[in-house]
């Protein structure tokens, strides 16, 4: 029903910003949590941030709590992730994906998560 598009990767050097859009298509009669998750090569897909539908509650992992903002703008269908600080760690394919519901006080994982983007690729140079 839904279809999620990942824009905004890219080569940056460390200590840059990137900023990823993920637009969402298709007819939906209520909003629902978003959520952004890595995967970098030989290794398993890692949280990275969620969003409640009314962006009022974010979620994110100590690896990015102070560096990774995510929000979203659901008049556009759009959800953001402002990568700051970026480090050489941080390289891999970066989706975006949407859920049927969160657990509250609960740090997601991919089963929560039921839509997924086809990934952009983030590289970050030392």
């Amino acid at each position: 029903q839904v279809q999620l598009v990942e824009s905004g990767g890219g080569l940056v050097q460390a200590g840059g910003s990137l900023r990823l859009s993920c637009a969402a298509s298709g007819r939906t009669f209520s909003s629902y949590p978003m959520g952004w998750f890595r995967q970098a090569p030989g290794k398993e897909r890692e949280f990275v941030a969620a969003i409640s539908w009314s962006g009022g509650s974010t979620y994110y992992p100590d690896s990015v709590k102070g560096r990774f903002t995510i929000s979203r703008d659901n008049a556009k269908n759009t959800v953001y992730l402002q990568m700051n600080s970026l480090k050489p760690e941080d390289t891999a394919v970066y989706y975006c994906a949407r859920s049927p519901g969160l657990r509250v006080g609960v740090q997601p994982g991919p089963a929560d998560f039921t839509s997924w983007g086809q990934g952009t690729q983030v590289t970050v140079s030392s």
